[in-house]
C-alpha cells in the first residue's frame, strides 16, 4: 500500500549544562510536537495507528542518543527514531564542557487517501 507525507514539523531543543544528547533530543521532538495541531484523523474518522512517524534528531554525537527512550515522546503512531550527525556542540572553553543543540524532523506518513472522500462544493 502507498503512503503519502501528511506532515512535516521541525524543532529544536538543548541541554544547557547536562551534556546529554538523549536529553536535547528529547526536547526537540517537544518543540517540533508543540507546532502542530492536527485535526484529519477525527474529522476523516482515521485512527492513529494507520499513521507512521519517522523521527531524525541531528546531533553531533548520535551515538549517545537513546532512540528509544525519544519515541516515548511521541503520543501518536508508529514510531521509528533514528540520530544523525548534525545539531551543534557550543563549547565553554572556561568550563571546559559544551553546551548540545539538537534537531528533530519528524514526519508523518498515512495510507494514500486517494479516491476516498469527495470533496463537496457548496453553492
Amino acid at each position: 500500500m502507498s503512503e503519502k507525507r501528511i506532515i512535516l514539523e521541525m524543532g529544536t531543543g538543548n541541554d544547557l549544562y547536562g551534556q546529554n544528547y538523549t536529553k536535547a533530543a528529547c526536547r526537540a521532538v517537544q518543540d517540533a510536537l508543540h507546532h502542530s495541531s492536527i485535526t484529519l484523523f477525527a474529522k476523516l474518522g482515521i485512527d492513529h495507528s494507520e499513521m507512521r512517524v519517522e523521527v531524525t534528531i541531528g546531533v553531533q554525537q548520535p551515538e549517545a542518543v537513546d532512540c528509544g527512550l525519544v519515541s516515548l515522546e511521541l503520543p501518536r503512531g508508529r514510531a521509528n527514531v533514528r540520530a544523525v550527525k548534525g545539531g551543534l556542540d557550543v563549547e565553554d572553553a572556561e568550563a571546559g564542557t559544551h553546551h548540545v543543540v539538537a534537531t528533530a524532523a519528524i514526519e508523518a506518513w498515512l495510507p494514500d487517501q486517494a479516491g476516498k472522500y469527495k470533496i463537496a462544493c457548496q453553492k
